[in-house]
């Protein structure tokens, strides 16, 4: 899941709507067939070639109702993306993933996960896609590029009433932008709909049980799939879980506290060895808060754009997602402290998903649009200041009052069904949750264990978020045996850091 960052998702005005009625039950659909075809425009950011110059990976569409309560109307196509199996084994069918978010292209990311998931592709099809408002299956935008760099580059510091105004502002036309630009989907984003839209997927592919890998926000589809469709369940695996039950303030002050610890181990090694931002903890913790400082009252020019202070927070917070990327971020912050802002900018970048020509993915307008349909939670004033104010005490780096000012007035109403599971009937689910996790942090993973009522739980000690793909050979051990021999592990398990 990515953390919604104030200076890039805070809103304050907009009018709603009525969300759909329900369905009146829920039903396995009838297979449809997926054309299978070439991969035409698959991205790759570190501009390596992507994995369709493979033959063996094939895109392809799949209609789906765009509001399930009426299955015969408009129809919806999510674009899909496949691996096929080595058939090195026997075959065990399709493993669908979805690597969190909301708002992360499942068509991009296996192209680019796939040479580690090679164990599985020796007895599974690797499936994924870009679920309903995500790219390529009617992707929310929000904006034009410019709209966006205004947007993405707002300043979160100092804290107080002119900051506000200048990001209530900004918002405004935001919400205004997301309503104008594709207002005919917001309503019908929404986790329950997406989980749905899976077990279309487990049907036109030929599978009786979905078998799915579910990463940080995708730990809430999996498990709302498992309370819709129990009795679809088959080998599921739940890493860097959320809590769906969570408020508003809770998610935002345990996301605070987990980035502020993420940043104190980074700032903890750096020490270490020679570190560019500073000789000890303290005096490297200063450096980089009198940067942001400086940054607030003059951004640094890279490439005629400017470093401002919020994009410069955005990068912090994107390479504390994974400590391979730690070195990369010491060398960005030396050289900020030095004027040169570019490594900074480029970790930003990674983050709000904006591509070299200045155009943005969906990353920054899906995951709104999917977090806000998915609560019926809108927290007033009070409430908001109360959010913003205890999580500026925990990190005056990473304090915010979340994403809830901005669903406070998004132009579409929520439910709260996204928010409630129970698996109650499923096969056994394997839940995994990291110590060091960010993002998600560990505090959710046996909470989401219990609600589920038929999972297990897997401790990873080590940092980052996600542990699957974090180079646990542990971790990777246990999941590829449960996921290819159907083998849980035992309870308490645990994995030491990789």
């Amino acid at each position: 899941m990515r953390r919604v960052l104030a200076a890039a998702l805070i809103v304050t005005a907009a009018g709603c709507s009525t969300a759909p009625a329900e369905p009146a039950s829920e039903s396995t659909a009838d297979p449809t067939k997926i054309a299978w075809g070439p991969c035409t425009d698959l991205k790759r950011p570190d501009g390596e070639p992507p994995a369709r110059q493979d033959p063996s990976v094939r895109c392809g569409k799949l209609a789906v109702p765009l509001d399930y309560t009426k299955p015969d109307g408009e129809q919806l196509d999510l674009a899909l993306i496949k691996v096929a199996a080595t058939g090195k084994g026997k075959p065990l069918g399709s493993v669908v993933f979805n690597f969190g978010g909301p708002g992360a292209s499942g068509v991009d990311t296996l192209d680019q996960a796939a040479k580690v998931l090679a164990p599985l592709r020796a007895r599974y099809d690797l499936i994924s896609f870009d679920p309903r408002g995500v790219e390529r299956s009617s992707g929310v935008r929000c904006g034009d590029g410019a709209e966006m760099d205004k947007f993405t580059s707002l300043d979160t510091l100092p804290p107080g009433d002119e900051t506000r105004r200048q990001i209530e502002g900004a918002n405004k036309r935001f919400a205004d932008l997301c309503e104008q630009n594709s207002g005919k989907i917001l309503p019908y984003v929404g986790t329950v709909n997406a989980a749905r839209d899976m077990d279309r997927i487990r049907a036109a592919v030929g599978d009786a049980k979905l078998n799915y890998v579910g990463m940080s926000y995708g730990t809430q589809l999996g498990g709302v799939y498992a309370t819709k469709f129990p009795k679809n369940v088959g080998r599921m695996v739940l890493d860097a879980p959320l809590d769906p039950s969570v408020t508003f303030e809770q998610r935002t002050l345990a996301q605070t506290r987990g980035f502020q610890k993420a940043y104190e181990s980074f700032l903890r090694a750096c020490v270490k060895g020679a570190c560019p931002i500073g000789k000890d903890q303290a005096t490297a913790d200063n450096n980089v808060e009198k940067l942001m400082t400086q940054l607030a009252g003059k951004p640094l020019t890279v490439n005629g754009r400017q470093l401002t202070q919020g994009l410069a927070a955005t990068g912090v917070a994107a390479a504390l997602y994974s400590e391979l990327t730690w070195p990369f971020l010491e060398q960005a912050l030396g050289e900020a402290l030095k004027g040169k802002g570019e490594a900074l900018l480029y970790l930003a970048d990674s983050y709000t998903g904006r591509n070299e020509d200045g155009t943005y993915s969906t990353q920054m307008t899906s995951f709104p649009a999917i977090t806000c349909v998915d609560t019926a939670e809108r927290p007033d004033e009070a409430a908001l200041r109360r959010t913003e104010a205890a999580a500026l005490k925990i990190s005056p780096l990473f304090g915010s009052e979340g994403s809830g000012g901005l669903c406070r007035v998004w132009p579409v109403k929520g439910s709260n069904e996204a928010r409630h599971v129970d698996a109650t009937g499923s096969a056994p689910i394997l839940v995994v949750g990291g110590k060091g996790d960010p993002a998600t942090p560990y505090e959710w993973a046996p909470k989401l264990t219990a609600q589920l009522k038929t999972a297990t739980l897997v401790t990873y000690q080590g940092e980052g978020h996600g542990a699957y793909l974090s180079g646990s050979k542990c971790v990777q051990g246990l999941v590829d045996a449960y996921l290819i021999e159907g083998k849980m592990p035992g309870k308490g398990a645990t994995c030491p850091a990789a």
